[in-house]
């Protein structure tokens, strides 16, 4: 047995080399070099064994240098497209806000515009993963990655097309009556109200970003299209070329890496958020809104045109990779079986093909079916499933809408709120990730180890994000919406704009266009704070004599009013900090089982079907998680809107201001309510393992049936999506 094992390895040896070698008479010609500096008896004894030596010498050193170096590219390379894919995704979750504002969408629709991403990644994700497997997979992330990069930049493409911005102010409708710059907001004239109602009509007509968000939906699904190969293929590269007590600390290095995209995509949101959206275009003098107000829209379209090029700037070095590497046992032959190698020449002459046969198409589709239906009747890996189904909903709603809810319950600005989560939130997941991956290596965690380590943190990180419904704010105090005009409360949805104090006035009620009082009540726009004069330029302006300030009996000041929505209170400035704790510490336990966790799936199913395994659980992920969740969690979003804007042409907007108390229960309470679950299924996938691995009548998996076994240790002979041409050879090596 002994012979038989060193003469296949002897076998294997020979067989890549010859592969690797694409000058025909190379062999011949290296054994006719050695012998000719020895004796003519010499010659005729031993020419094979000088090529033995020469083998010896030499190609250990060389080759083990080629699959150093080319792991390491390949991991930096792909580092670097986690990097980019992940930014550009961030990009997009930054820019949801401005996006509905810019183009007067409700929390659905852009819901649906930002699952489009998945909606790509869904059409090729199972063939890629399979198929893809057998192609040369470097250069099919290099085009995955230069589609994300078209993907990007056709999504900002509509802001070239589209004219300046146009937001619902009264001060805009009153200039565009060549009215003074002293402008009395209770106007007592219908005739100008007429006037401009008939203007905003005919700019319905022309008004030409009616549709234009839908060249986002193609670019995002675009660019779900290239991102498809990075993770498949990636991680089966590297689980196929590098050592396996290396693999979870690379996954780790991956996902760690990766998280600088999020964090820079969400700091990059936020600066591109500050600019105005013409920014360069108009006179940002004449603007009256600031990043505070929920009318702003800042230069969102900047932040793709730079994922663009970083994607492109990532598919390059794919380009430049090779097929395959070296495997590592490959290294670990033993240098003394000269005798054993002495054939070495001879077999390779006599065994290795002229060119290996490609498979029909008809056999492939077959293989993937059984494949397709080994991995399905698994019960560990559909459980496991369906629990990061669960997990995967609520993460991806709460991660879309993060930003909006930071803006609505706690009266932050975009901008602070996409810098908050860039600078505070993600950092520590990618410390608990990278973590993780280290922590499974040092204590060698079998599957069963690793399964109570990833639930455990998981469940702890849930309980600590119950904590976020107790450090809400109360709603915003808007006079005609929240509170009356006296400041006392009033019922949800009554319709109280008009009082006494403004019923003189001829007001628009469709327009959004808050200012602020003295007394700390917000209103909907100077006219219903019953304003007839007003001062100043831009954001400057300030509103006097408005007499709703003199009808409150809680104030005896100025009745004056300035642009804009009043603060939160103190206390709710307080509350932040608390949510922002809660969300560092969650965040941090959540990401230090999420090494393990991912590594499961490998685990789990036969080592030949670990590409598979991984595409069809991202396909899953992306059709049923992806794809809806930020639907139906706009959708109960958009239920809680006490004031939606108008469009030009009287249409209505985008939604303005959100009842406080109702949109953190539907947002957290959605939330909860899809993890709870989650970890019911998790316990019965942990009874699942563990019977798995106390029968020992039950079939191995590729830890050999061992429940102490570590899960970067393999037992089992790896064929997991070998190449056609070292099949063979490579199954060989295993006897």
């Amino acid at each position: 047995m002994k012979y038989n094992k060193g003469k296949c390895k002897a076998l294997h040896l020979g067989y890549n080399k010859s592969m690797q070698e694409n000058i025909p008479d190379k062999s011949t010609m290296t054994v006719e070099t050695e012998s000719s500096n020895v004796d003519d008896s010499n010659q005729e004894a031993e020419p094979v064994q000088l090529l033995d030596d020469e083998a010896n010498k030499n190609l250990p050193v060389r080759k083990k240098t080629t699959c150093c170096t080319g792991l390491k590219m390949f991991l930096a390379a792909l580092s670097f497209s986690y990097f980019s894919k992940a930014l550009s995704g961030t990009i997009m979750k930054s820019s949801v806000t401005q996006i509905e504002r810019r183009f007067d969408l409700p929390s659905s629709t852009v819901g649906f515009i930002d699952g489009s991403f998945e909606m790509g990644n869904l059409l090729v994700i199972a063939f890629v993963s399979y198929f893809g497997a057998k192609l040369h997979r470097p250069k099919v992330i290099a085009v995955g990655c230069f589609t994300m990069a078209l993907g990007s930049l056709l999504t900002a493409m509509p802001h070239f097309f589209m004219g300046y911005y146009k937001y619902e102010t009264t001060s805009h409708t009153a200039s565009s009556a060549n009215l003074t710059s002293r402008i009395n907001p209770c106007s007592l004239h219908q005739d100008v109200n007429k006037t401009l109602l008939e203007a905003s009509k005919s700019d319905c007509e022309k008004e030409p970003s009616s549709y234009m968000w839908i060249y986002i939906l193609l670019g995002n699904m675009l660019r779900g299209i290239g991102e498809t190969p990075i993770t498949p293929l990636g991680i089966s590269y590297l689980d196929d070329f590098a050592k396996e007590e290396d693999v979870p600390v690379y996954v780790a290095c991956l996902h760690t890496i990766g998280m600088f995209g999020p964090m820079f995509g969400f700091l990059l949101g936020s600066l591109c958020a500050k600019l105005y959206v013409d920014v360069g275009f108009v006179d940002l003098g004449s603007i009256t809104i600031t990043p505070q107000d929920s009318r702003w829209v800042g230069a969102w379209w900047l932040g793709f045109l730079i994922g663009g090029v970083i994607s492109f700037l990532a598919a390059i070095p794919f380009c430049f990779l090779p097929k395959s590497l070296k495997r590592p046992a490959e290294a670990n032959h033993d240098k003394t079986s000269s005798s054993l190698l002495a054939n070495m020449g001879a077999i390779t002459k006599t065994l290795t093909p002229a060119e290996p046969k490609p498979m029909k198409w008809s056999t492939m589709m077959k293989d993937f079916y059984t494949s397709l239906k080994k991995i399905l009747s698994n019960r560990m890996y559909f459980t496991f499933l369906c629990c990061s189904l669960l997990q995967f909903s609520s993460f991806i709603g709460f991660l879309t809408y993060k930003p909006k809810y930071m803006e609505q319950q706690y009266g932050q600005s975009t901008s602070k709120s996409n810098f908050l989560i860039g600078l505070t939130s993600l950092p520590p997941v990618g410390i608990g990730i990278f973590l993780g991956g280290l922590i499974m290596k040092k204590y060698k965690m079998g599957i069963i180890g690793a399964t109570k380590f990833a639930f455990s943190m998981s469940f702890l990180a849930y309980v600590l994000t119950l904590l976020h419904f107790f450090v809400g704010c109360e709603n915003h105090v808007v006079a005609g919406i929240t509170v009356s005009y006296d400041g006392k409360p009033i019922p949800y949805h009554e319709n109280a704009m008009f009082s006494d104090c403004n019923s003189d006035c001829k007001c628009a009620t469709n327009v959004w266009d808050p200012v602020c009082g003295d007394n700390g009540l917000t209103y909907i726009s100077a006219c219903l704070a019953g304003c007839t004069t007003s001062v100043g330029h831009g954001k400057s302006m300030v509103f006097h004599n408005c007499s709703c300030l003199e009808a409150s009996s809680l104030w005896s000041g100025n009745n004056s009013v300035t642009l804009g929505q009043c603060p939160k209170s103190d206390d709710c400035s307080m509350k932040f900090i608390y949510y922002t704790v809660i969300q560092v510490i969650s965040g941090f336990c959540y990401a230090l089982g999420g090494t393990p966790a991912y590594m499961i799936i490998f685990r789990c199913v036969q080592p030949e079907l670990k590409s598979l395994a991984v595409g069809l659980y991202t396909l899953i992920m992306r059709m049923l998680a992806g794809i809806p969740a930020p639907v139906y969690f706009g959708a109960l979003i958009d239920k809680t809107c006490l004031k939606w804007g108008s469009r030009s042409c009287g249409q209505r907007g985008a939604c303005r201001l959100y009842d406080s108390n109702a949109y953190r229960y539907v947002y957290l309470g959605l939330s909860a309510l899809l993890r709870g679950p989650s970890y019911l299924l998790a316990i019965f996938f942990f009874i699942f393992l563990k019977k798995h691995f106390q029968n020992k009548n039950s079939r191995p998996t590729e830890n050999g049936g061992k429940e102490d076994v570590p899960m970067n240790k393999d037992d089992n002979c790896k064929s997991k999506e070998n190449l056609a041409g070292s099949l063979d050879a490579e199954n060989e090596s295993c006897i």
